[in-house]
């Protein structure tokens, strides 16, 4: 059974206009994206791929073209955004921090709860919950951010590059909880990294973008068998293939803007 669309983008472009010049961020980007479906996207530094996930966030509007997410609950909120930065509340606790979308949205306190213990749990926090953001570790607030996004049951997710500032040992960890948590819940991700890794790990696609103004010029379907791990990856003679593919794609962006 063809699953149905969740996402979908057309002819969307964004223009920033600055004091004495234009700039156009991205540019005619037209994809659709399944529901259920893990996206990432890769580009070089540059290329509008936060740009283009604050547009479908809301927090942006475009230029010209639009998008649609189809919603399935009408009580339920559209989207959640996961940020680079750790995007957590320093005077909530943790659990209040997790809570704090099921609680604006009115929710009974017995769902919220429910809903907040069970995702404290999921990413290791219920004994942290009391406990406010400067006692946490970068890695901590993380799993707060990411709680909080999966508790709030938006009918889609977005993540801005949300591990990057982590070290390998607590990327890999986050990587595992993200991906059991989304094999449960098969919310809609598009995922923003600069790791070939990490989008190999996490995608079921991957989407490859121009140097700015960003476009969508390529795509990566990862077919390999869930559940996955790194070490699979690397082992894999089609994976492998694959990264070089993509690292040729970005190196040869990179150095094509310079000219």
């Amino acid at each position: 059974m063809t699953k149905e669309t969740k996402i979908s983008i057309n002819n969307l472009t964004k223009v920033f206009y600055k004091k004495n010049r234009n700039v156009t961020a991205v540019e005619d980007v037209s994809i659709d994206i399944k529901d259920g479906e893990f996206v990432c996207l890769i580009g070089p530094s540059g290329c509008g791929k936060t740009t283009l996930l604050r547009i479908l966030a809301g927090l942006e509007k475009p230029s010209i073209g639009d998008f649609s997410i189809a919603q399935a609950k009408k009580d339920r909120p559209l989207q959640s955004m996961v940020f680079q930065e750790q995007g957590v509340i320093p005077w909530l606790t943790v659990e209040e921090n997790v809570a704090f979308g099921l609680n604006m949205r009115h929710l009974p306190k017995k769902v919220v709860k429910e809903s907040t213990s069970y995702y404290l749990k999921k990413v290791g926090l219920e004994n942290f919950r009391k406990h406010f953001p400067k006692d946490l570790s970068g890695g901590m607030k993380q799993r707060v951010s990411i709680a909080r996004a999966f508790a709030n049951d938006p009918e889609i997710l977005l993540m801005d590059e949300p591990f990057a500032a982590l070290d390998e040992q607590n990327k890999f960890i986050l990587q595992d909880e993200l991906l059991t948590i989304w094999a449960e819940t098969k919310k809609t991700v598009l995922f923003i990294t600069h790791s070939i890794d990490e989008a190999l790990l996490l995608s079921d696609r991957i989407l490859l973008m121009s140097s700015q103004p960003g476009k969508i010029i390529d795509e990566k379907i990862i077919d390999l068998p869930r559940p996955r791990n790194m070490e699979q990856i690397r082992a894999n003679k089609e994976m492998a293939s694959s990264f070089v593919e993509i690292w040729n794609h970005l190196h040869d962006e990179v150095q094509g803007s310079r000219i």
